[in-house]
């Protein structure tokens, strides 16, 4: 049976994978060639329209993807097996995150990289600004949750944990497509994880 189930993810993993990996080539090839983003770029409809667009492609990708095999299972829709445990691990993230920013900062300024921050308030654009705030709050974490965290480590995991978190950090880093922020990336996935 174990050698079964581990051939019936072999599809859903090469395409978990393909996926993942054309997203990062596609990310990384905007990002040298298309440089930095607009700096109002908060400030428009046309962003969290195309965010969206892009989120709800991505989604039904990696739902199509789980579909391979037990979905519920693949995308890892259950509670955590303890409720402690993931608070104590949510905890050491944020340290880790603070002491890994207080170290690196200086020296990546992963914040400058990514560009999207606005260096002036534009109040006529609020509503825009708001809007693309829950987009980026709300809509991505849920999709990156059940792509990486959910379906990426329930197909590596059987290559042991430890291989699952650390694949699913850098996987998570590489489809960010930067380079400064890509330690921070890469360390918070895999915490995620």
């Amino acid at each position: 049976a174990g050698s079964r189930r581990e051939a019936s993810l072999k599809k859903p993993l090469t395409l978990w994978s393909a996926f993942v990996l054309g997203f990062a080539a596609l990310s990384y090839s905007f990002r040298f060639t298309e440089g930095k983003p607009p700096e109002d770029l908060l400030y428009k409809w046309s962003t969290v329209v195309g965010n969206l667009f892009q989120f709800g492609v991505i989604l039904a990708i990696v739902y199509a993807i789980a579909g391979l095999g037990n979905r519920r299972q693949l995308l890892a829709l259950r509670p955590p097996t303890s409720w402690r445990r993931s608070a104590l691990i949510g905890v050491g993230i944020v340290v880790g995150m603070v002491a890994l920013t207080y170290a690196l900062e200086p020296v990546l300024h992963p914040g400058r990289e990514q560009g999207i921050t606005p260096s002036t308030w534009q109040p006529e654009h609020a509503a825009a600004y708001f809007v693309n705030g829950i987009v980026i709050a709300v809509v991505a974490p849920f999709v990156e949750e059940l792509t990486f965290r959910g379906l990426g480590y329930s197909l590596l995991v059987r290559w042991g944990s430890w291989f699952a978190i650390i694949v699913v950090g850098l996987s998570f880093g590489l489809a960010h497509g930067l380079v400064q922020a890509f330690p921070f990336l890469a360390a918070f996935g895999a915490g995620l994880a």
